[in-house]
């Protein structure tokens, strides 16, 4: 059943592979194809792993918070950069873009923020508790002693 999901597969790539080459530009599309990898080799993944190493002081759930910010920056700078919005066709880009980046930052910050008290507040709750009837069992005979 497999090898069905594979030839499946294989056909729909030889024909957009075939697509590409009868109706398009491949050079053109090989160079922006090319340019793409260089972008995200060059310049995303240092930049990632630049905000880990100086994030990574932070804890675990700024670093993510950071990282997931700015993967969704990158996302929508085109849109907020209004690349491609013509002033003959309003209905390209209609909305306020830049607004809308800054309150799903501020959702992501605000996230963050929340599972880092609830975090601070889950540890010091458990340990001021005994985590086991044995170990509360030990802290009462050690008290009355």
């Amino acid at each position: 059943m497999r090898w069905l999901g594979h030839a499946a597969g294989g056909g729909l790539v030889v024909l957009g592979l075939a697509g590409l080459v009868m109706e398009t530009d491949p050079v053109g599309w090989a160079l922006w194809f090319g340019l793409l990898l260089v972008a995200h080799d060059a310049v995303l993944m240092p930049a990632i792993l630049l905000v880990g190493l100086v994030a990574g002081r932070l804890g675990p759930v700024p670093r993510a918070a950071l990282i997931v910010a700015g993967a969704v920056t990158l996302a929508t700078l085109p849109t907020v950069l209004a690349l491609g919005r013509r002033a003959d066709n309003p209905s390209i880009l209609p909305l306020d873009y830049f607004r809308n980046l800054l309150l799903v930052l501020a959702a992501i910050g605000l996230t963050a923020l929340v599972s880092r008290l609830a975090g601070r507040a889950w540890a010091s709750r458990m340990t001021a508790r005994p985590r086991s009837a044995v170990s509360r069992l030990r802290q009462r005979l050690t008290k009355r002693r």
